[in-house]
């Protein structure tokens, strides 16, 4: 489904990649505005765009601002601790996937 744009409200497609605006990733995740734009300051999240009315953000955006909802929810972390987390959880994946492609996990 390349070169293909399909709009629904706050996420589109765009060449099989899911992308959201800031509001549309606060619906998806659960979050509110602060929190998110606080997650960008804090380098936790990465959109595309020159400030929050044209922020982009990807699927893996989703995810992480998932994951940092329910650390702050259920863990009551502030922003460093959940940029901590984050940082950590996304080093356990990396070092994951590569004993995966060494045939060691």
């Amino acid at each position: 489904m390349t070169d293909i744009q399909a709009s629904h409200g706050d996420a589109f497609l765009v060449e099989s990649e899911l992308q959201f605006t800031l509001i549309g990733l606060c619906r998806a995740c659960g979050g509110d505005r602060d929190f998110l734009t606080a997650l960008v300051d804090e380098g936790v999240l990465h959109p595309r765009g020159a400030g929050p009315e044209h922020w982009h953000f990807d699927g893996q955006s989703l995810r992480t601002a998932r994951t940092a909802s329910n650390l702050a929810r259920d863990l009551e972390l502030d922003l460093a601790g959940i940029a901590l987390v984050v940082d950590l959880l996304a080093q356990i994946e990396a070092l994951q996937g590569r004993l995966r492609r060494a045939g060691l996990a």
